[in-house]
């Protein structure tokens, strides 16, 4: 059997967490000198509602090793014997080498095993990694293997196409991803920026002015970059105002062909830290073009790669 397991930046909701059992390791979060696990001593909600009187700015610490251990350990007691682990990127954390570690240590303490552990740096942040976890959790459900799941997840991270905006600038600021001289600029002329990821560490790639084209970026964006094949849902992330969420997302029913699921989750505690309110976001599989610099023969390699993977999870389907 197969165990996925992620940490609390995933940002899925509790709901599919249940609904296909996946282990969460929590960030930790210092607010006021105390400390609380991500999602567990502190929801969302709770946490939005208080963060703009905070005496200092809150601050989150990766998972243990000792919290993925014990997470690995249960899930073999469970009888699991192959686990895929799902970390946020190492260029924006340390939860990936954390996880790593633990692996290091459960070999060492089960000298022998034959249990698999594939550790995935998933060069992705918060829904990002989220749409992989998820993607994960449904091939399992699908019949496909361990290895064919692994495959997945290295081939198609890179191309999880990452999209966030946000309202308080002043938390992009503290967290080193705008200038201060950018900050007071587009407070004065209302402009947002957007973010993505590059090479697994997160960059503004757009500004506009105003939400409405932020959104209609993202939507724009969206048609010309979405895979089509690899798509099969989206993700719309968002900390404390669900309803811009939801005006992305009958945007996308109204202006695009897409006909998959979209699912609207909440950001947690450890990513609202660094976000703040107000902040939306969007995630699914783009093109391989639009994504990488390889060289010619590298892309014609990779997407022969890809075409072969997705014809496996339609065999996969048709046979479930």
């Amino acid at each position: 059997m197969i165990k996925i397991i992620a940490d609390s930046t995933c940002d899925l909701s509790q709901d599919l967490i249940d609904k296909y059992s996946i282990g969460i390791a929590p960030l930790t979060i210092n607010i006021n000198g105390k400390t609380y696990r991500d999602r567990i001593d502190i929801k969302p909600d709770e946490f939005y509602s208080i963060i703009e009187n905070l005496d200092k700015e809150a601050t989150t610490a990766m998972p243990s090793p000792t919290e993925y251990l014990k997470i690995m350990n249960e899930a073999v007691v469970n009888g699991y014997t192959q686990i895929i682990c799902i970390c946020m990127s190492s260029g924006t954390s340390g939860s990936y080498q954390s996880a790593v570690i633990a692996k290091d240590y459960f070999y060492d303490e089960n000298e022998g095993s034959d249990v698999e552990i594939h550790i995935v740096d998933s060069k992705c942040m918060s829904h990002g990694s989220g749409w992989l976890v998820l993607k994960s959790a449904m091939l399992k459900e699908q019949g496909m293997s361990f290895e064919e799941i692994v495959e997945f997840n290295e081939t198609y991270k890179i191309n999880v196409k990452h999209f966030l905006s946000v309202d308080d600038l002043d938390h992009l600021i503290k967290s080193g991803r705008l200038s201060n001289s950018s900050a007071f600029i587009g407070k004065i002329l209302k402009i947002k920026p957007i973010m993505s990821m590059k090479k697994g560490k997160g960059a503004i790639v757009a500004k506009e002015r105003g939400r409405k084209r932020v959104l209609k970026h993202y939507v724009d964006e969206f048609i010309s970059r979405n895979d089509e094949e690899a798509t099969d849902f989206i993700i719309i992330g968002y900390t404390s105002d669900i309803s811009v969420a939801e005006n992305l997302k009958n945007k996308i029913n109204q202006e695009t062909d897409f006909k998959g699921k979209i699912y609207i989750m909440q950001m947690g505690v450890a990513v609202g830290t660094h976000v703040g309110l107000g902040a939306v976001s969007m995630f699914y599989i783009e093109k391989g073009h639009k994504k990488d610099n390889l060289l010619i023969n590298e892309v014609n390699g990779l997407m022969e790669k890809k075409a072969e993977i997705m014809e496996r999870i339609k065999n996969t389907r048709l046979n479930s």
